[in-house]
């Protein structure tokens, strides 16, 4: 488990976690705005709800709302531990 300051890369925190976005790691332009469009801005605070039973993929609690994505696509968001 991540300690509350520890900067990493949003695939790395186990389920209850809470992180803070810092940025975003994708220079595909259109994965890039497809990350921004669902809700994953800077600042924002991510909550880890659950992981499937073969650790991908991972549901996340965002603003008013639950999102599904793939661990891939977690290891561009870098984030601080909250």
């Amino acid at each position: 488990m991540k300690k509350t300051g520890e900067k990493c890369n949003l695939s790395e925190l186990e389920v209850g976690q809470k992180a803070k976005v810092l940025k975003l790691n994708e220079h595909n332009k259109a994965i890039r705005r497809h990350l921004l469009d669902m809700g994953i801005t800077r600042d924002v605070e991510i909550t880890i709800k659950k992981v499937a039973p073969m650790g991908d993929p991972i549901d996340l609690q965002l603003r008013d709302y639950e999102l599904c994505l793939r661990k891939e696509d977690l290891t561009k968001i870098e984030v601080e531990v909250i």
